[in-house]
C-alpha cells in the first residue's frame, strides 16, 4: 500500500506541535462520515477503586449509553495505563476477558472470567518492570495470534516505541523500534490494524488531530497527516471501535468535566461527524476499548 497521502503528510521526526495550522475544523460540525446508526461500542474503564467499568454506547439519535461496574481487579489508585481488553473464545479451560495494564510502573497481563467449572476468576501476572514515563500503550494483532502481536508505547519525551513480540522455539524476545517527534501528542487511539500497517488517531495539547500511519516494514517510516487543526485538546482519552465495513466510532473523554462525546470517522479519517454527547459521567483514571476477538480488525484508514 502506498504511503503517499497528501501535501499535509510529514515524517514522524517532525514535531507535531510545530506543523502549520490550517483553519479550525470543529469536530461537532465537521463534514459527515458514513456510520450506521445502529453501531455500538463498549468503552471500558478502570475506576479509581480498581473496579472494571463498562459503558455500552449506541450511535443512535440521540446517543445512548448504559454504564455498569464489574469485578474488582486492582488496588485503588495504582492503574496508570491499559491496552484494549478482549473477550476470548470459550475453551475447555473457560472464557476470559484480558488485557495488559500498567500498575504504578510495572506491566501486567490481567484477566477475568470463568474457569472450566463456570467459577468466576480474576488474575494478573507481571510482564515487565520499570516502565515509568510512558503515557500511552496499545497492542495490535491483525491475525489475532501471538505470532502477530505488537505493542506500542508512547513516552512523555515524545518517543513512540514498537515492540514486535516473538516466541520462536519457546524463547521469547522482542524486536524494538522507536520513532521520535511526538512530544506534542496528548493521547492516541488505534483505528486500523492490517497486515502491512497500523494507524492511530492522536490529539495534541494544542488541539490538533492527526493520523499516524505506521508501516510494519521497519525500513519504512511513519506517515503523519493532519485531520483537524483545533478543539481536540480537552480530551485525555480517545477510544475507537469498528463500525460496519468502512467507518469508525470514536469516543473522546474529557475527564476534567466528566464528559464524553461520540464521533463517526470515515474510512481514511478524511471526515469526522459529531454524533453527540454520551450520557453519563466519565472521570475514571483509565479508559480503553472493550471488545471481542470475533470483531473484525479495525479498518479506519
Amino acid at each position: 500500500m502506498s504511503l503517499t497521502r497528501s501535501s499535509a503528510v510529514a515524517a514522524s521526526a517532525v514535531l507535531l506541535g510545530a506543523l502549520a495550522i490550517t483553519p479550525a475544523i470543529t469536530p461537532a460540525t465537521a463534514a459527515p462520515a458514513a456510520a450506521t446508526a445502529a453501531c455500538t461500542m463498549t468503552l471500558g474503564s478502570i475506576t479509581a477503586g480498581g473496579d472494571i467499568g463498562d459503558s455500552k454506547i449506541t450511535a443512535g439519535s440521540p446517543v445512548t449509553a448504559k454504564q455498569s461496574t464489574g469485578v474488582h481487579m486492582f488496588t485503588p489508585g495504582i492503574t496508570k495505563l491499559s491496552t484494549t481488553w478482549s473477550l476470548g473464545t470459550k475453551t475447555a479451560s473457560g472464557q476470559y476477558t484480558s488485557g495488559e495494564v500498567m500498575l504504578n510502573t510495572n506491566l501486567y497481563n490481567a484477566w477475568y472470567g470463568t474457569d472450566k467449572n463456570g467459577k468466576a476468576v480474576t488474575g494478573f501476572s507481571n510482564s515487565g518492570k520499570n516502565y515509568q514515563g510512558y503515557t500511552y500503550e496499545e497492542q495490535t494483532s491483525y491475525l489475532s495470534t501471538s505470532a502477530d502481536l505488537k505493542t506500542y508505547r508512547l513516552r512523555s519525551d515524545g518517543t513512540l516505541y514498537r515492540f514486535d513480540h516473538h516466541w520462536e522455539a519457546d524463547f521469547p524476545y522482542d524486536d524494538v523500534y522507536h520513532y521520535s517527534g511526538f512530544s506534542a501528542v496528548k493521547t492516541m487511539a488505534l483505528i486500523s490494524e492490517t497486515k502491512t500497517y497500523d494507524t492511530f488517531l492522536a490529539n495534541t495539547r494544542g488541539g490538533a488531530l492527526y493520523t499516524i500511519h505506521i508501516p510494519k516494514n521497519p525500513a519504512q517510516k511513519p506517515v503523519v497527516k493532519k485531520i483537524a487543526a483545533s478543539t481536540w485538546q480537552t480530551f485525555e482519552s480517545l477510544v475507537a471501535e469498528r463500525c460496519g465495513t468502512q467507518s469508525t466510532l470514536l469516543a473522546a473523554v474529557d475527564k476534567d468535566t466528566g464528559s464524553a462525546y461520540l464521533y463517526a470517522v470515515s474510512h481514511g479519517a478524511s471526515a469526522i461527524k459529531g454524533l453527540g454527547k454520551i450520557p453519563g459521567t466519565y472521570k475514571d483514571p483509565v479508559y480503553y476499548l472493550h471488545t471481542t476477538y470475533q470483531v473484525p480488525p479495525l479498518y479506519g484508514e
